[in-house]
């Protein structure tokens, strides 16, 4: 799922990039608000990760202007701003979550995952499919106790097959969600190998879900009744 990082301090920032990259997140990052405003205007987000002190544009000035254009991408706020007003103020604002630095970073992406979740409808974090389980809490797909081996990428792209199974989702919507302005590969059969590589693995699964090509409208997800 994709994430817009909006943090001023470049360490943390590079971190947690990184961080969330390797748990299966796909990451833009910017270190002041008005760029971070203007991505959150262009880009469509699962989350938005908003510092408050940030230069430029602040970040309860940079919700405020979201919620006014109905942009309604979650916000998570990381701040070390930590007082009960704070947190009203932000969540006044209409930040979804809040989250006060120093913080777990392992509590951060539970967090996120617990947004995505609630973007798609879904509280439950387990999606069966088929034989297998997908845990979007942890992660992680399995059959029955084994563990499916699949890449942070390939889990990325069933998972965001897997919360519209049944749907058409185009190649933009999985790009969008895939990946982020530095692991987008030129050429634009990103998505064809991704979802070749991804549909291999599944293949041979039995009782597993399928992806379908559906010629100019993208990729579907078929999940066999149980």
């Amino acid at each position: 799922m994709r994430v817009l990082l909006i943090e001023d301090s470049e360490r943390l920032r590079t971190a947690l990039q990184a961080g969330l990259s390797r748990s299966g997140f796909a990451v833009d990052a910017v270190g002041d608000g008005l760029t971070g405003l203007s991505y959150a205007t262009v880009n469509p987000y699962d989350v938005v990760v908003l510092d408050l002190m940030l230069p430029g544009l602040d970040g309860l000035s940079l919700l405020r202007s979201l919620r006014a254009e109905a942009n309604d991408s979650h916000v998570l706020i990381l701040s070390a701003k930590d007082t009960v007003e704070d947190r009203v103020a932000g969540l006044q604002a209409g930040a979804d979550d809040y989250l006060v630095k120093p913080f777990a970073f392992a509590e951060l992406v539970e967090r996120l995952r617990a947004l995505v979740r609630r973007r798609y409808g879904r509280k439950n974090p387990l999606v069966e499919l088929g034989s297998l389980t997908l845990d979007a809490a942890t992660g992680s797909v399995r059959q029955g106790e084994r563990e499916v081996d699949l890449t942070p990428r390939e889990y990325a792209l069933l998972e965001c097959l897997a919360l519209r199974a049944g749907e058409a989702v185009s190649r933009i919507e999985i790009e969008d969600a895939i990946y982020d302005e530095h692991t987008l590969p030129h050429g634009g059969a990103a998505v064809h190998s991704a979802v070749c590589r991804l549909r291999a693995k599944l293949a041979g699964i039995e009782d597993g879900p399928r992806i379908e090509t559906l010629r100019g409208r993208g990729y579907l997800l078929t999940v066999p009744a149980r």
